[in-house]
């Protein structure tokens, strides 16, 4: 998807994506990814030339996704969604459907499902 990881991948739970290339600040990012349901942080990256309330990144958890136990097929398709918005922060329509389709993958896999048999 031609996203630039600082520190090359991903050593720890933690991604740090450089959005230098995709025209996009990290605090775009996040506003839109909220609004679709998708929690990131901005985050500044190396040598970022934005403030830090704006920044050149933003920062992804996976503790999150594998705790719902999700696997790769599912972080196939939060990439994708990831990627959908980053392409068009704007654009509402990609939001909504976006926001439609992290419920329903939430619902298919519900925090403490044990608690809900």
């Amino acid at each position: 998807k031609d996203y630039q990881l600082i520190s090359g991948g991903t050593d720890t739970h933690v991604i740090l994506i450089d959005l230098t290339n995709k025209n996009v600040t990290g605090k775009s990012a996040e506003n839109a990814l909220e609004k679709a349901g998708i929690t990131v942080n901005k985050n500044m990256i190396p040598f970022d030339k934005r403030s830090p309330f704006i920044t050149s990144g933003i920062r992804i958890g996976t503790p999150a996704i594998t705790t719902r136990g999700m696997s790769s097929d599912e972080m196939a398709l939060i990439v994708k969604l990831i990627d959908d918005i980053i392409n068009d922060v704007d654009n509402e329509d990609i939001i909504n459907k976006t926001r439609s389709t992290v419920r329903s993958l939430c619902k298919s896999f519900p925090i403490y499902s044990e608690l809900h048999k």
